[in-house]
């Protein structure tokens, strides 16, 4: 239980809903900024501005996925006025509160320090990925069928990365009967995909492996699909990019050479907002009720 807890949501999407009504359901105290578009309003749930006053009172302070940009503008969806972080805003938070975020962009990372707060972000941690690797690679799939006029059952289907998502997106296409390439940069996941029975190649090597490829999902968040590999290409193939912006495919020289490429990142919070929000709620919940356990001892 978060009893006793305060804990401010500033903006966000429908993720955040989520994870406000989960925060509300262990009895914490929530107020939300940025929701004033929001109906309806569930029990429990303080509606408030975004000011320096309703943030001293704050023990947690929960910001969107994405949790600001590089000038500290918030995402906030169901909010009709802009929001934006200032280091003001860092400097009325209690010391002893926690900053929670999906991924943190520099600005964010230097205003906590400069404040002396800490940062955490779920994003980071390897269950919400492992979670949020599901929605991802679901999405890329619809993404794919809705962009192209072949099956993925029987397709020369390619993906770009071994992590999480990479591992999830390779045993989706699996699933459906797909023929699973898969580019790595390391020796085990080398040894990893051979074992799930794919075809493992090196990333090095990738402009021998894509001349007969139907589908492209790329995790690699550098620039791999670069205009001498995408001269090899053939100009059926789509390309998800499921990287992190700007991605890791040269999209003009797609664009010219006729290839669908599309740059799709964000996509648990687009194609499944409850489940992607439910995955962090759960994060959330479990990493406050163990700092209070920490505290405690």
């Amino acid at each position: 239980m978060l009893t006793g807890v305060r804990i401010v949501f500033l903006g966000g999407d429908a993720r955040q809903i989520e994870v406000i009504r989960k925060c509300v359901e262990m009895d914490a105290a929530v107020s939300v900024a940025g929701f004033d578009k929001w109906t309806p309003l569930f029990d429990g749930v303080n509606l408030e501005t975004m000011s320096a006053e309703l943030l001293s009172g704050a023990d947690v302070l929960v910001l969107p996925t994405v949790g600001c940009d590089d000038e500290g503008r918030i995402s906030a969806m169901y909010s009709a006025k802009p929001m934006q972080l200032l280091e003001e805003h860092i400097e009325a938070l209690p010391k002893h509160c926690t900053i929670y975020t999906g991924m943190a962009k520099e600005y964010l990372r230097r205003l906590c320090a400069l404040g002396g707060l800490e940062l955490v972000e779920l994003l980071e941690r390897d269950d919400v990925a492992i979670y949020n690797s599901i929605p991802t690679a679901e999405g890329a799939l619809v993404m794919a069928i809705q962009n192209t006029d072949i099956t993925i059952h029987g397709s020369e289907a390619m993906v770009l990365g071994m992590g999480r998502t990479g591992f999830t997106m390779a045993k989706s296409l699996q699933g459906l009967g797909a023929k699973v390439t898969v580019g790595v940069r390391k020796q085990e996941h080398f040894a990893k995909a051979e074992v799930m029975g794919w075809k493992p190649f090196m990333t090095d090597r990738l402009e021998e492996h894509v001349t007969d490829i139907d589908y492209i999902f790329n995790t690699i968040p550098s620039l791999i699909l670069n205009a001498k590999v995408l001269s090899r290409v053939p100009r059926h193939t789509c390309i998800i990019d499921l990287a992190s912006a700007p991605g890791g495919v040269d999209f003009r020289y797609a664009e010219k050479r006729g290839i669908k490429a599309i740059l799709a990142p964000g996509l648990p919070g687009i194609v499944a907002p409850k489940s992607a929000g439910l995955i962090m709620a759960g994060a959330l919940a479990q990493s406050i009720s163990e700092r209070m356990l920490t505290k405690g001892d």
